[in-house]
């Protein structure tokens, strides 16, 4: 096989683990038949490894989304979340959001054509990582200009934190929402505070929503119970936009799967490397010319 760029990896296991497809277009100079051309067996091998890999770890499909997220949102989706620390490289991996958390369920959702033909970057910022990816503890104001400083406005931001409908979160992301926050159902606070001390069992874990292996609008009703489990998901649900969107899409699961892919689709936009911009790796860990 060819090289193939490994951000596919991120993107594509969306294409083989959901069942909604949406269309897309040829923008930026990409195709949706990229790999036709240049690798006809790209699309079949990333198929079976992202498979193989959720059905010996059911988290892996949510761990595969947040690092889709948390590459797309520091320069855009150029695998520069791959890196490794080198001399001339400050990995991504070591920010803040992605030390110790950041890795790659039987899943049910959307899923669209993805655009294909975009090429990694050639270096990677632990500080841009730092500024640009949101925080579990942001309020609402911060989580919104979060999003815009990306492109992204309040309905992106409530879709894209629908992912959380899958997956669970670490202790020391939600623990201040547990104890000092009073927007959050106090049965739920002390059913998580029996999972999450106040000090110490940082790695702890809690569902993120009630059904985590599967893709589905609980996240969204969870929301309306008080019951979101961090921070930054319960905010979303306040007056104004983001709270009306979080009750239509917890009414309307067909929508929520149709709108979610369009915001992962312009999400996968952001700041393209295409063309000479940018290079195929030959190890995705580290860049050519090392």
């Amino acid at each position: 096989m060819q090289k193939m760029n490994i951000i596919c990896f991120l993107s594509l296991f969306v294409l083989f683990m959901f069942q909604i497809a949406t269309p897309s277009s040829d923008d930026y100079g990409l195709s949706t038949e990229y790999y036709n051309r240049v690798c006809p067996q790209a699309l079949p091998t990333i198929k079976r490894v992202v498979e193989d890999a959720v059905a010996q770890e059911r988290r892996m499909g949510a761990s595969l989304l947040r690092l889709h997220f948390h590459d797309c949102f520091v320069n855009g989706c150029d695998a520069s979340i791959l890196l490794d620390q080198t001399s001339t490289i400050d990995s991504e991996k070591n920010a803040g959001a992605n030390l110790n958390s950041a890795r790659g369920f039987e899943l049910g959702g959307p899923s669209w054509e993805v655009k294909l033909g975009r090429r990694d970057s050639t270096t990677a910022s632990r500080t841009t990582a730092n500024a640009n990816l949101p925080s579990p503890f942001m309020d609402l104001p911060a989580l919104i200009k979060n999003f815009k400083d990306q492109g992204l406005d309040e309905k992106d931001l409530v879709l894209l934190s629908g992912a959380h409908t899958i997956g669970f979160a670490q202790c020391f992301t939600f623990r201040d929402h547990i104890y000092n926050d009073t927007n959050i159902d106090p049965a739920f606070a002390g059913h998580l505070r029996s999972i999450c001390p106040r000090v110490g069992d940082d790695s702890n874990l809690a569902p993120l929503d009630p059904t985590p292996s599967s893709f589905d609008t609980k996240y969204f009703n969870n929301l309306m119970k008080k019951r979101g489990l961090l921070k930054t998901d319960q905010v979303l649900f306040s007056k104004g936009e983001t709270g009306e969107l979080v009750s239509e899409y917890n009414e309307d699961q067909t929508k929520f799967f149709e709108d979610f892919a369009k915001s992962m689709i312009k999400m996968g936009n952001i700041n393209l490397l295409t063309g000479n911009r940018g290079e195929v790796r030959d190890n995705c860990r580290r860049v050519n010319s090392q």
